[in-house]
């Protein structure tokens, strides 16, 4: 198949006829619900068509299983994000309780910052969540990651460049 910057919607369903039914299989010996592989299998092809830029596929099945490895996680994520979220919010108050849609909003920019965090360094990441949800001061996060506070300064400011970005973004 030749490929030059993107892939062609005819080249995207050569590949949907020839391994969809296969990366359906595979989705569901991993996630063990014929369903939701099949809707996996489907944001698998429409990221396929999405993508800008693809090298030639000389192994379209790893290419496929790669791109729907990288589904999968980010569901889990957001699955464990929303059941801690929901947790957190089974100890308010109900009157405390935001409404369902204050609700989707917080878990629409928790997994906005979520993905822009895993984008991060480890070391930067880190730092961010130990200051932001341990409460660790400068010095007790620079002695935990055993650097600099200087360093953790930057790191923060890096991790909060990013938080602001997700904040203002639809601003």
């Amino acid at each position: 198949m030749q490929i030059e910057d993107t892939l062609k919607p005819a080249e995207v369903d050569l590949l949907y006829q020839a391994h969809h039914r296969w990366l359906r299989g595979w989705l569901g010996a991993r996630v063990g619900c014929r369903e939701h592989a099949a809707d996996l299998a489907q944001d698998t092809f429409v990221r396929l068509l999405k993508a800008r830029q693809v090298s030639p596929l000389k192994e379209p099945r790893a290419y496929l299983s790669s791109i729907a490895r990288g589904l999968m996680i980010d569901q889990f994520r957001r699955r464990a994000l929303e059941k801690a979220y929901l947790e957190s919010l089974a100890s308010l108050p109900e009157l405390e309780a935001p409404s369902e849609e204050q609700r989707l909003l917080i878990l629409d920019t928790l997994e906005r910052l979520d993905r822009a965090l895993q984008r991060l360094k480890p070391r930067v990441r880190q730092a961010f969540l130990l200051a932001q949800l341990d409460g660790l001061t400068l010095t007790q996060v620079a002695q935990r990651l055993d650097v600099s506070r200087a360093t953790v300064e930057r790191d923060l400011a890096k991790a909060l460049g990013v938080c602001y970005r997700i904040r203002y973004a639809d601003a």
